[in-house]
């Protein structure tokens, strides 16, 4: 055997629709492994979303600080959903991660108008 014969056999193998095909199910499948992986507040999202919305109405547009506190409110909500669920409490990541999920959801909330502004408030 030579190195000749030996390069031109796994050359030939590898060109075959067996393997191409083989090849090309692996590319797909750690696409779809890349591309499905969610972000960790998507499990969590009703939550966020029902959090956003209480927390709205129980802080009034006046308050100093408001969106911080607004935060802070539907933050709470969601960590204690969160504990409930899973019998423990959050690690920091995973609060870091809710945390940045309450601020995308009330963003979309408020784009698509879903957040009524509380009563007697001055608007937004």
């Amino acid at each position: 055997m030579n190195w000749e014969w030996i390069l031109t056999t796994v050359w030939a193998v590898l060109n075959s629709p067996v393997a191409i095909t083989a090849v090309a199910a692996v590319v797909l499948w750690l696409l779809n492994k890349l591309y499905a992986a969610k972000p960790g507040w998507k499990s969590f999202e009703g939550a966020i979303i029902s959090g956003v919305k209480l927390a709205e109405k129980q802080i009034p547009d006046d308050t100093p600080n408001k969106g911080l506190a607004r935060l802070d409110a539907a933050l709470r909500y969601v960590l204690k959903v969160h504990q409930e669920v899973t019998d423990r409490a959050a690690k920091p990541s995973e609060v870091a991660n809710l945390r940045e999920g309450i601020q995308i959801k009330h963003a979309e909330l408020e784009a698509a108008g879903n957040l009524s502004p509380v009563s007697g408030g001055a608007g937004r």
